[in-house]
């Protein structure tokens, strides 16, 4: 389908659909990436590519896509923070499946260190992935977009720690960058939208990821207390926005910054 606001009369069903879209993610081997990205192949994406770090979770994670839902799919081992690298993929993903018209950037990191005690090269490391790879990401998919004159998606993941200061842990690198990445897709999304290019960012509050195990239980126990749902969320409940912001049904959404978040922000 296209992204022609005369598409508008067409079922609303219909326009949440994903059939003929190319879509590519960053930090996509495993998590909320790879999560989204199932919900992308459930509303009929027609070929996936993953970039991420983690070799053997990607060959593992595009078995089961093409195991479970018959997608054409290839995963790349690329550091987001290698914009060559990144460039390469993206290149190699359009010349094998015609398109891209989907860019989720995904990946991130964080640290819990307090400000004063902050080891300059990991700040400096989490900036560059959470940041930087976000900007290369989304500029490679933007080229394409723009030489294919036919519109396309970009979402980011950024988090609630781009509005707020999460408590009790420190991770002042995190919030910075993730506040970072919100203004940055504001700007993009300025000036991309003369090539019908979406873009547009997720904000998760806390989700009950595999990564977050490693969190002592009383922290935890203090961020489902802070959220008025009394939960943290599930992995799959950002599915829903990201296949709004990836799909026809959103045609006049750009710019914006959705928050999922249980209600944590509101108090």
């Amino acid at each position: 389908m296209s992204q022609d606001p005369a598409n508008a009369s067409a079922n609303i069903l219909d326009r949440f659909s994903m059939k003929g879209k190319v879509v590519v993610a960053t930090g996509g081997a495993r998590g909320l990436g790879y999560e989204m990205i199932r919900g992308f192949c459930q509303a009929g994406a027609t070929a996936i590519g993953i970039l991420d770090v983690l070799e053997d979770l990607g060959a593992e994670s595009i078995g089961s896509l093409k195991s479970e839902f018959g997608v054409q799919a290839s995963f790349y081992k690329v550091d987001v923070r290698d914009y060559n690298a990144v460039e390469q993929a993206l290149d190699s993903i359009a010349k094998e499946y015609g398109s891209i018209d989907v860019m989720l950037c995904a990946a991130g990191v964080v640290d819990n260190i307090p400000a004063e005690d902050y080891p300059i090269d990991k700040f400096v490391r989490v900036m560059e992935i959470n940041l930087n790879g976000v900007y290369y990401a989304a500029r490679a998919a933007g080229k394409h977009m723009i030489a294919q004159g036919k519109g396309g998606s970009v979402i980011a993941i950024a988090s609630m720690s781009g509005h707020i200061v999460n408590w009790p842990q420190p991770q002042c690198a995190y919030n910075a960058s993730k506040a970072a990445v919100i203004q940055l897709c504001k700007s993009l999304a300025t000036e991309w939208a003369q090539h019908r290019i979406r873009v547009n960012t997720i904000s998760p509050g806390y989700m009950d990821t595999a990564l977050n195990k490693k969190f002592n239980p009383e922290m935890k126990a203090q961020w489902r207390e802070k959220t008025p749902q009394g939960r943290l969320g599930q992995m799959e409940e950002l599915n829903g926005i990201a296949l709004y912001l990836a799909s026809d049904a959103s045609t006049f959404t750009t710019g914006s910054d959705i928050l999922v978040d249980g209600g944590y922000t509101c108090w």
